[in-house]
């Protein structure tokens, strides 16, 4: 059974917030409805839609900190998240449906209910520390933010690469913050070995659109100037123009190339919109909420690129979609890049520097700590 638990309101959506729909997830048992009981209860319940949610950060100690890719579609082998839920409140964030595995909605509770691996920095250093271990292509920040807003106040991203930095292992990270500038004191020097590089996501130019799909993120103009102050710092820089949602941000893939490669950007990818489990209705009501008038061509267009589904989770097609449309998408990236100078393929990593952490606690977990 799942909880029936309707769509929300126009007059319930909370600014700043990417949804305020807390959907049941797929794993939910329970069964609840809203009804008058005749003591004000319709009332109350709307009422409390009207308060603005607060985040909350939830502190957990992992077990482990590495997670290994064993999806043939991407170019890495490892991951590191030290956040799980992401305050961004971007609606059509993948990783929605994770929360679904903590008994949290992918909705609501994915962005106001952040779980902070506070003890990412010791296991690392315990993994980086095992007699067979071995290097491999590395990247930060593959399903939620690293540097959401409470990194400014846990540090728990920047002990990381402190750690990755003293032991010169590769990385790459991915972000649509500008949070990143702080760290440039290490990532610069890394990057100057050739172990360090940098992706950052812009889905739009729009402010507006923006603020509605990824409402507390950076905005557009904030994160091209990030790209300067990266490119400038040395570090290579990508930009990641993903996801691409026909009708929405789709037209504008070539000016944001543009204005990422005049920034200093020398890289570039870009993946169309994936709509896994929960994020389907999510996406679709946020859709009807805001853009009614383009929602049905809009789903169109993605069923075109997903043999005729709303989403499809084969690899080999799930990052890139499939048909004429998603053909003429891929050739528009490709013939831009080309144009503007901007690599398509991921940077070879040099894995031949690194050397395991130093016997009892790392000056990462010094400076952290």
């Amino acid at each position: 059974m799942s909880i029936k638990q309707p769509a929300p309101s126009q007059a319930t959506v909370q600014k700043g917030r990417g949804s305020a729909w807390q959907i049941a997830h797929r794993f939910e048992r329970a069964e609840r409805e809203v009804f008058d009981d005749g003591w004000g209860t319709l009332d109350q319940f709307a009422a409390q839609e009207h308060l603005a949610p607060q985040t909350e950060i939830i502190e957990e100690r992992a077990r482990s900190i590495l997670s290994s890719n064993q999806s043939p579609d991407i170019s890495f082998d490892r991951s590191i998240n030290p956040y799980r839920g992401c305050e961004h409140g971007c609606i059509y964030c993948f990783a929605r449906p994770t929360h679904s595995y903590l008994n949290l909605s992918p909705g609501l509770d994915f962005e106001t209910k952040i779980i902070a691996k506070v003890n990412a920095v010791e296991r690392l250093h315990a993994e980086l520390s095992k007699p067979g271990y071995r290097p491999l292509s590395l990247v930060l920040g593959t399903a939620t933010d690293a540097y959401q807003p409470v990194e400014r106040r846990l540090g728990l991203t920047r002990g990381l690469i402190a750690l990755l930095s003293e032991c010169r292992h590769p990385f790459s990270l991915v972000t649509k913050s500008s949070g990143v500038e702080r760290d440039l004191d290490l990532i610069a020097p890394h990057a100057a070995r050739g172990l360090a590089s940098v992706y950052v996501s812009i889905t739009t130019l729009d402010p507006q659109l923006a603020r509605l799909m990824e409402p507390r993120a950076a905005a557009p103009q904030r994160r091209l100037r990030t790209i300067r102050a990266l490119a400038e710092a040395g570090v290579p820089v990508g930009v990641s123009v993903s996801p691409l949602i026909p009708f929405l941000n789709e037209p504008e893939l070539e000016r944001i190339l543009e204005a990422a490669a005049e920034a200093g950007a020398s890289s570039a990818f870009s993946i169309p919109l994936r709509l896994p489990w929960e994020v389907n209705p999510l996406f679709q009501e946020w859709l009807q909420r805001h853009y009614p008038e383009r929602a049905a061509r809009v789903m169109a267009r993605l069923r075109d690129m997903r043999g005729g589904r709303d989403n499809d989770a084969r690899f080999g097609t799930r990052m890139t979609g499939e048909g004429l449309w998603a053909q003429l998408m891929q050739q528009r990236l490709r013939k831009a890049c080309e144009r503007l100078g901007l690599g398509r393929e991921r940077r070879v990593v040099d894995l031949s520097q690194f050397r395991p952490p130093a016997d009892g606690r790392s000056q990462a977990q010094q400076t952290l700590f």
